[in-house]
């Protein structure tokens, strides 16, 4: 049987990610008002209107079968790629950035497996009958795979920005005081409570400020850096970023001092905002390891076009896997002893 993954090659892989995760939430931060938070139903039209299209490459690349066999098989292949990687994209804007407003899931999964079957049956058709004769990768493969890295790594820290910023309300933060220009405490917060609070940088504050606040028996320095920052917060006069999370002990007077490249910065001391979803833990996680989990599809292209490249240097090597024409077919296409082939002897 036939891998279901053999056609589903890592450029298809990546290209499907780009265009299903990050992809939704950049267009709508490039096409809407900062505040405005991203429906998931805007989101979730992208992977399903993307599935026929993976389906039809999928179904292209499939080795052709004699018989009614061979279409089902391949449809049937296509559709199980697709269903998987449909159904991760929907994962994300489930579980990792559950967006604002409600979604009907179920129409959305079996809308776009409809949809897969007919692009399924394009790309099969389409495809028409090609000679599955591998050859060595090209080292385009590299090339595209370097690509494939830069702009995965960018695009992994703007969705996980954008997922954070559309997965929590644009609240204005109640402040507690803070420090800087725009602040008229002084330096100076009062907090109700003990606990976790937040740390917002306003306008165009840099976010990797070391902050610290003091009171008369203790100092606390800023306990959990958010690496990503979210910035929808605010309305039209002032935006705010999320940029660190203290935990005071005590209620009571204390003193905000933060040191940043920037000397007219200024800094607000709030709630500390929720976020829904896993995102609200990746923006914590060290900005590298983001890069880290964005490059990865690029990376997969590298060694795939190593390995086949390795593959076809082999002697009876194929480049494509060791996959090669099926034993009762010959050059030109016929089989042994079928009308219009030639059989050694004759």
């Amino acid at each position: 049987m036939t891998n279901p993954f053999r056609t589903a090659r890592a450029e298809v892989l990546t290209a499907w990610l780009l265009a299903t995760v990050p992809a939704p939430l950049v267009f709508f931060g490039w096409t809407h008002r900062w505040e405005e938070d991203p429906p998931v139903v805007a989101a979730l039209w992208w992977p399903v209107l993307a599935s026929p299209v993976l389906a039809a490459v999928v179904a292209a690349g499939q080795p052709r079968h004699r018989g009614p066999a061979g279409p089902a098989l391949a449809v049937a292949t296509s559709t199980l790629v697709t269903a998987l990687l449909l159904g991760a994209s929907l994962a994300f804007f489930r579980w990792v950035a559950p967006l604002t407003g409600e979604a009907r899931w179920g129409r959305a999964l079996l809308g776009g497996l409809a949809l897969a079957v007919v692009g399924a049956l394009i790309g099969y058709a389409v495809g028409g009958r090609r000679a599955h004769r591998g050859r060595p990768a090209s080292r385009r493969g590299y090339l595209v795979g370097c690509l494939a890295v830069v702009f995965g790594a960018l695009l992994a820290q703007s969705a996980v920005r954008l997922g954070a910023e559309g997965s929590t309300s644009g609240l204005v933060p109640s402040e507690y005081g803070g420090t800087g220009p725009y602040a008229t405490s002084a330096g100076r917060v009062t907090v109700p409570a003990p606990g976790a609070y937040a740390i917002f940088g306003v306008g165009d504050a840099p976010a990797g400020a070391d902050c610290r606040l003091t009171d008369a028996a203790s100092t606390v320095r800023v306990a959990e850096p958010v690496s990503v920052p979210p910035g929808n917060f605010g309305g039209d006069a002032t935006a705010f970023a999320w940029v660190a999370s203290v935990r005071l002990p005590a209620a009571g007077a204390w003193t905000l001092e933060c040191r940043s490249s920037d000397p007219q910065a200024s800094y607000v001391l709030s709630e500390v905002p929720r976020v829904r979803g896993a995102v609200g833990a990746l923006i914590h996680w060290p900005v590298g390891l983001i890069w880290l989990l964005g490059a990865l599809p690029g990376l997969l292209i590298g060694a795939d076009t190593a390995r086949r490249r390795r593959t076809g240097r082999r002697p009876g090597g194929t480049g494509s896997g060791g996959a090669s024409a099926p034993p009762d077919e010959v050059a030109g296409g016929g089989a042994v002893g079928a009308p219009g082939s030639v059989v050694a002897g004759s």
